[in-house]
C-alpha cells in the first residue's frame, strides 16, 4: 500500500504504544468496563449468561515472568471474547499467601541479619511476614494490568484475607465433622531445610546416581550364617526392627522366626515373612525400618513392630524416639549424608559390608528448596481422599469436566484412582493455623469455627491450639468457592457465577491444585467448579529448557512490553501456542523472538491508518443500507471472506460451554485453538483485506460519487469487524484504531463492543473474484520465473474456460496489480509462457518483447545441462552399493531427496526451453 498523498497530522504514522497502552488501560478502568454485575446474570434474573474465569493465584510476593505472561494472556483472550459475545464475564484476580514460599523468602532476609525465625518467636515472625507482604505483595497484579489483563480488580482476592480465611476454617471443620479428617502417626515426606512435612505432590522425584550397599546381618545364635540385604541408605539401619523375606521363598524358610544381630548396634531383630517382599528382586530380603520408609511402616504395622526414629528434624543422627542404645557414638550428631559414608566405613571395618555398587535411582526433593526429602515418622493431620475423589473422578469420565488437551485425562484418572490420603499439616508459622484446640485439663480435642475462650467439654480456659498450619494448597484448593463468597450461601457472586467456566493453568499443578479444586467444588459448592480445564504448554528457550532464574534464561515480560508493546508480547505468545504445545523463545534475541508480534502490530496500524485516511472522516452509510446490486465483485468477495473468517474464528474458539451440562464425546476436544483463531483473523486483515481488497478499491476511493460511498461503507464495515476479531489478542492497537472509525460514538469502547455475528454479516457470493486473484498470482509468478522487470508492461491472452468473462471484466485491476494487459483475442504465433488457473482457465503470455528469447533459451539450456551433469554423478553415487551400505541412513535419504529435487528441476528447465522454441 502506498502512503496517502495528504496524511492527516492528527493520525500518527506510528502507534506510540508506550503512551497509548497506559492511557487505554486507565480509560478502561475509569469506565469500569471489566466489573461484572451479578444482577445482570440469568442466574439472578438478568438476561446475560455468566462466564467466569478465576486466575491461578500467583504467590503474593511474586513478580511477573514470561510463564505468567502466557497464562494470563490466554485467560484474557478467552474473557474478552466472551465479554464481547454478550456474556456477563467475570475474571477474578488474586494472590496466594504461599505459606512455604513466602516463609522461605522472609527467613532468607532474616538470615542476612544473622537471625532465624526462632530468634523472633512465632508472633513477631508472623508480624514481620505480614509487613513484608504488605510492602511487596500484589506487585504482580499491577504488572498484569500492564500487559492488558481485563480482570475485575474490584474483586481481587487473597487466600489469607479474613473472608477466605473463614472459608478455610469452615472447610476443615466440616471435613472434621464428617470424619474425613484425622490425626495420624505415619511416615511422611520431611524437608530438613524448610522443617516441615510435605505432601506426595510436593516431594518431587528426581533421577539420581547413588550407591547400593550390600550388608550382611548374621544370625544371633549362629554368626556363621546370615542374610545379606541391599540398601541405598545404610544410615537408617540404626532404626531397623526386622528383616523380611517372602513367605514362599524356600531359601529363607528355615530362618523365619529366628533372630539376627543388627550390625553396628548389636540388637537382636527378627526375621519375618511378608508378602510385600519380592523374592526374585535382589537378595529377596529387606531391612524393615518403619519410622523411615513408608512401605516399611505398613509392614511394621502388620507385624506389630517397634518404630524407633533415629534422624531428627534437621537431618542429623539422634535418638529421637524409642531409639535408646541404637546410636553408635561415631554416628551421633552427624548429618544424614555424612552418616551414610561413616556407616559404610564402620560396616566395612566390622566385616559386614559385602559390596558397594553404583545404583541409579529416583529420590524425592522438596519442590520449594530442592533439598532431598527425608521419610520420617511424624504425627500429622490427614484428609481421607477416596470419598472426595470419587465425584471428581466421575466428572472427567462422564464429560462434566473436560481436560484440554485430551492426553491429560488419562493422567488425571490414573492419579485419582490411586490417590492416597493427603497430609495437610505443615510445621510452618506463616499460613492458616489449624483450628484445633486441646484442653489442658480434660484433654478434649475440638475443631472449631471460632477461637474458643473455654473448653467446650469442661469449661476450662487452659486451651492450646495446634501449632501447625495448613498446606498452602488446602486454601488455594477452595479458590472457586471462597473467592465467590462461600461459605455464605446467600452470597450474590456465588449464586451468579458458580460454577465457573474455564480454568487456564499449567499441567504441573494438575494434582497440586486442579484436582483438589474439583474435589472441594463437589464437597462445598454442590458441583463441578468449572467445565473446562485448559492446560497450556511451557515457555522454553531454544534448547528446550524451561525458563528459570537458576538457568538465567528467563524473559521479563515487562521488558518486552517496554521495547515492543503489550500487543507484540500477547500476539507472539498466542500465535506460537498450539494446544498443549510449548512456546519456544530465545532470551538472547528478543528482537527475533517477538518479531511476529511487533511486525503484525506495526502492519495492523499501517493497514488501519491507510484505510481510515483514504475513507476520511465524513459519515459513512451503514452497510445494511447499501443496495446489494451496487456491490462490486471485489466487495462481495471481501464480505464473503469476512463471513468465512467469522465462522472459522467461532469454530476455533468455541463452543463456550456444554449445551446440556456435560460435554458430548464429539465436542470434548473442540475449541480454544487460540493459535488457529489468531491466524484466521490475521490472514483476513493482512492477506485478504490489505493485500487484495484495499488494492482493488483504490481507484474507486479516488473518484467522488456513489461508487466511492459503497467502497467506503464496505471498507469501514470490514475494518470494524476485523478489529473486533483481533481485539481479544491485541486489545490496545485495535482499540486505538477502532475509536478512529468514522461515526465512532464518543465514550464507546471496542473492549465492550459486540463480537462479530454471522447474523450481521451479509450473505453474498463473491467467489468469482478468486479467478482474478489467481490470474494476478499466476502472472506475478511467471514474471519472477522469467526475470521480467517490475516496470515492464506485458500481455496475457485469455483462453477459453470458466469465468473468462469475469476475469476480462476486471482487466483494469489485473493491469494495475500485475502490470499485464489482458487480451481477448487468439494467441499469435511465437514462444509463449503458459499458466493454467485452478478453475481450468488458461493464460498465455507471449515472450517476444517480454524477454530476450534467444538469450533466455541459452541461459536455461546451460542451467539444465549443468544440473543434468550433477544429477548423473549423484545417480552414480546412489547406484554404488558401497556408498549406500556404508553411509549413514540419514545421508543416503538426503541424497535420494536431492535426486528427486534435481530431476524435477531439470524437467522444469527443459519445459521452459521448449516454451521458448528450443
Amino acid at each position: 500500500m502506498s502512503e496517502p498523498t495528504s496524511p492527516t497530522p492528527e493520525f500518527p504514522t506510528h502507534f506510540d504504544f508506550a503512551t497509548a497502552e497506559p492511557a487505554l488501560t486507565a480509560a478502561w478502568e475509569a469506565a469500569h468496563l471489566f466489573r461484572a454485575d451479578a444482577a445482570r446474570t440469568t442466574r439472578l434474573g438478568g438476561d446475560r449468561d455468566p462466564f467466569t474465569v478465576l486466575i491461578p493465584p500467583p504467590n503474593v510476593t511474586a513478580v511477573l515472568h514470561v510463564g505468567h505472561g502466557l497464562n494470563n494472556t490466554v485467560q484474557d483472550v478467552i474473557v474478552r471474547w466472551r465479554r464481547m459475545s454478550g456474556d456477563e464475564a467475570l475474571w477474578v484476580p488474586g494472590t496466594d499467601h504461599a505459606g512455604i514460599a513466602t516463609q522461605n523468602v522472609v527467613e532468607k532476609l532474616l538470615a542476612k541479619e544473622g537471625k532465624t525465625r526462632f530468634d523472633l518467636g512465632r508472633e513477631a515472625f508472623v508480624q514481620r511476614t505480614e509487613a513484608f507482604v504488605e510492602e511487596t505483595g500484589g506487585t504482580i497484579l499491577r504488572q498484569l494490568s500492564a500487559i492488558g489483563c481485563s480482570a475485575d480488580w474490584s474483586r481481587t482476592a487473597y487466600t489469607f484475607s479474613p473472608a477466605l480465611s473463614r472459608a478455610v476454617r469452615e472447610a476443615f471443620v466440616r471435613l472434621h465433622e464428617q470424619g474425613l479428617v484425622y490425626r495420624g502417626h505415619r511416615v511422611i515426606h520431611w524437608c530438613t531445610r524448610c522443617l516441615t512435612s510435605l505432601s506426595d505432590e510436593e516431594a518431587e522425584f528426581h533421577d539420581s546416581e547413588g550407591k547400593l550397599y550390600h550388608i550382611r546381618y548374621p544370625l544371633a545364635d549362629d554368626p556363621a550364617q546370615g542374610i545379606t540385604i541391599a540398601t541405598t541408605r545404610p544410615e537408617t539401619m540404626l532404626a531397623d526392627v526386622a528383616v523380611a523375606v517372602h513367605p514362599e521363598d524356600e531359601r529363607y524358610a528355615a530362618l523365619v522366626g529366628r533372630a539376627l544381630t543388627l550390625p553396628l548396634v548389636g540388637l537382636r531383630i527378627p526375621v519375618i515373612a511378608d508378602g510385600y517382599v519380592e523374592k526374585d528382586f535382589g537378595t529377596g530380603a529387606l531391612k524393615i525400618t518403619p519410622a523411615h520408609d513408608a512401605n516399611d511402616f505398613e509392614v511394621g504395622k502388620r507385624h506389630g513392630l517397634g518404630m524407633p526414629v533415629v534422624i531428627d528434624a534437621e537431618g542429623r543422627i539422634a535418638a529421637v524416639a524409642d531409639a535408646d542404645g541404637r546410636i553408635p557414638a561415631a554416628l551421633a550428631g552427624l548429618d544424614r549424608f555424612e552418616a551414610r559414608k561413616k556407616a559404610a566405613e564402620l560396616l566395612e571395618a566390622a566385616g559386614a559390608l559385602v559390596k558397594v555398587a553404583a545404583h541409579p535411582n529416583s529420590v524425592r526433593r522438596c519442590y520449594r528448596c530442592d533439598t532431598v526429602v527425608e521419610p520420617r515418622l511424624s504425627p500429622q493431620w490427614f484428609v481421607q481422599m477416596a470419598p472426595l475423589a470419587a465425584p471428581a473422578l466421575a466428572a472427567v469420565k462422564d464429560g462434566t469436566i473436560r481436560l484440554l488437551p485430551e492426553k491429560w485425562e488419562k493422567v488425571y484418572i490414573n492419579w485419582l484412582e490411586g490417590i492416597r490420603d493427603w497430609n495437610i499439616s505443615r510445621q510452618l508459622w506463616w499460613g492458616h493455623r489449624i483450628p484445633v484446640w486441646t484442653c489442658g485439663d480434660c484433654g478434649h480435642v475440638a475443631a472449631l469455627r471460632e477461637d474458643p475462650t473455654a473448653c467446650p467439654a469442661c469449661g476450662s480456659a487452659k486451651l492450646e491450639q495446634d501449632p501447625d498450619v495448613f498446606d498452602t494448597w488446602f486454601s488455594s484448593g477452595l479458590w472457586p468457592v471462597s473467592t465467590l463468597g462461600w461459605p455464605d450461601a446467600d452470597a450474590k457472586d456465588l449464586k451468579a457465577f458458580y460454577p465457573t467456566d474455564v480454568l487456564v493453568t499449567a499441567p504441573e499443578i494438575l494434582f497440586f491444585w486442579v484436582a483438589r479444586m474439583i474435589m472441594t467444588g463437589y464437597a462445598f459448592g454442590g458441583g463441578a467448579p468449572f467445565h473446562t480445564v485448559y492446560l497450556h504448554g511451557t515457555v522454553r528457550d531454544m534448547q528446550h529448557r524451561k525458563m528459570s532464574k537458576s538457568l538465567g534464561n528467563g524473559i521479563d515480560p515487562l521488558d518486552v512490553v517496554q521495547r515492543y508493546g503489550a500487543d507484540a508480547l500477547r500476539w507472539t505468545l498466542i500465535q506460537g501456542m498450539g494446544l498443549g504445545v510449548d512456546v519456544m523463545l530465545d532470551p538472547n534475541d528478543l528482537d527475533k523472538s517477538f518479531a511476529p508480534g511487533r511486525n503484525f502490530a506495526t502492519k495492523l496500524w499501517n493497514i488501519g491508518r491507510f484505510i481510515l485516511l483514504q475513507v476520511g472522516e465524513a459519515p459513512v452509510t451503514p452497510l445494511a443500507q447499501v443496495d446489494p446490486s451496487a456491490l462490486t465483485l471485489a466487495d462481495r468477495w471481501i464480505l464473503g471472506r469476512l463471513r468465512a473468517t467469522i465462522t472459522e474464528c467461532d469454530a476455533m474458539l468455541g463452543p463456550a460451554r456444554p449445551a446440556a451440562g456435560t460435554w458430548p464425546e464429539a465436542e470434548r476436544q473442540l475449541g480454544l485453538r487460540l493459535d488457529a483463531y489468531a491466524e484466521a483473523a490475521r490472514r483476513f486483515c493482512w492477506n485478504e483485506l490489505a493485500d487484495w481488497y484495499v488494492e482493488a478499491v483504490k481507484g474507486r476511493l479516488a473518484q467522488p460519487g456513489p461508487d466511492r460511498e459503497v467502497a467506503r461503507a464496505v471498507l469501514v464495515h470490514v475494518v470494524d469487524h476485523g478489529l473486533r476479531l483481533l481485539h481479544p489478542i491485541m486489545p490496545f492497537v485495535t482499540e486505538a484504531l477502532w475509536q478512529r472509525l468514522p461515526g465512532a460514538a464518543p465514550g464507546a469502547f471496542l473492549a465492550t463492543a459486540g463480537w462479530p455475528r454471522l447474523a450481521d454479516a451479509p450473505t453474498v457470493d463473491g467467489e468469482a473474484f478468486e479467478v482474478v486473484r489467481q490470474a494476478i498470482d499466476a502472472i506475478r509468478t511467471l514474471r519472477a520465473e522469467y526475470g521480467v522487470q517490475p516496470g515492464t508492461a506485458i500481455r496475457a491472452f485469455v483462453g477459453s474456460g470458466p469465468e473468462r468473462a469475469t476475469l476480462l471484466a476486471d482487466a483494469g485491476l489485473v493491469q494495475r496489480l500485475a502490470r499485464c494487459e489482458l487480451v481477448d483475442a487468439p494467441l499469435p504465433p511465437g514462444a509463449a509462457a503458459h499458466a493454467m488457473l485452478p478453475n481450468g482457465l488458461a493464460l498465455d503470455l507471449p515472450l517476444a518483447g517480454m524477454v530476450d528469447v534467444a538469450k533466455e533459451r541459452a541461459r536455461l539450456t546451460a542451467e539444465a545441462d549443468g544440473l543434468a551433469t550433477q544429477l548423473e554423478a549423484l545417480r552414480g553415487r546412489l547406484g554404488n552399493e558401497k556408498f549406500t551400505a556404508k553411509a549413514p541412513a540419514a545421508v543416503v535419504d538426503a541424497e535420494r531427496a536431492k535426486e528427486r529435487e534435481w530431476t524435477a528441476r531439470v524437467e522444469q528447465l527443459r519445459a521452459k526451453v521448449a516454451e521458448l522454441g528450443g
